[in-house]
């Protein structure tokens, strides 16, 4: 039987109105685990508050605000009365599948300005906190993109290299600390991604899908669980997982039904 070492542990977990944020929050609540839930769309939070309330037994906080915004990162940490123990960043999206010559800007800087910078504020503001304790764990949502390019997605990837980047960079700036620094990279996954990336467009982004099974945000939350709940000498440094019919960031089987 595995044993529950997150009972009663703080997690922050960044973008949690939605898939795989939301989902992980879920069941760090399930394990007893107690929440401070951030994203842009308040209503959600407050919403996800209530229901986390009332299944389970731990105390969740909510703040609203936008990773975008260091400053507001930095409130968020220095607001919070309970050191994290667990700092999940999850907030992040894909805008636009244009080719490099014909990409939108703002969307580039949607991209960059939440997938790394907003990352990295999260990172810095809770890692000095943990550095301070030591001990603490920084998980961050990755991607199969953090590993391969694909056309139309060079700066997207590029923020998941980044990403891949940051916690191989932190766990070695960490060394000598008791603090773990991880990352969950997997590929197709069916939440809000592509209809974000598709600016609102549902037809497309079930496109994505179509005639193959991907993963859940569930699934992926499974994992972020694992990662979490390791024994405190162990450290997993990433994870790639993949539905069972993807083989690579372009690789995929599609049945004919």
């Amino acid at each position: 039987m595995t044993t529950n070492r997150l009972k009663n542990k703080w997690i922050l977990v960044t973008g949690a109105t939605s898939g795989i944020g939301k989902a992980s929050a879920e069941l760090f609540a399930e394990a007893g685990a107690n929440l401070v839930i951030t994203g842009r769309r308040e209503g959600r939070l407050l919403k996800l508050k209530k229901s986390l309330n009332e299944r389970f037994s731990s105390e969740v906080h909510t703040r609203s605000f936008d990773v975008r915004d260091r400053e507001e990162c930095r409130k968020c940490v220095e607001s919070l009365e309970n050191p994290v123990d667990v700092l999940l960043n999850n907030a992040g999206l894909a805008s636009g599948l244009d080719t490099i010559d014909q990409a939108d800007f703002e969307d580039w800087d949607k991209m960059i300005d939440t997938n790394i910078k907003g990352l990295l504020s999260m990172t810095r503001f809770v890692s000095e906190k943990m550095r301070e304790r030591n001990e603490g764990h920084i998980i961050n949502i990755g991607s199969i993109a953090g590993y391969e390019a694909y056309p139309g997605g060079s700066v997207y990837c590029g923020t998941k290299h980044a990403v891949k980047a940051i916690t191989q960079g932190a766990k070695m700036d960490l060394t000598g600390t008791n603090i773990r620094v991880s990352a969950v990279s997997p590929g197709m996954v069916d939440t809000e991604f592509s209809e974000v990336r598709f600016h609102g467009d549902k037809e497309e982004a079930e496109k994505v899908y179509e005639n193959l099974k991907p993963l859940t945000a569930e699934d992926v939350a499974e994992i972020v669980l694992f990662v979490a709940n390791r024994p405190a000498h162990v450290n997993i440094l990433d994870t790639i997982i993949f539905p069972v019919h993807q083989s690579s960031a372009t690789l995929v089987h599609r049945s004919e039904e």
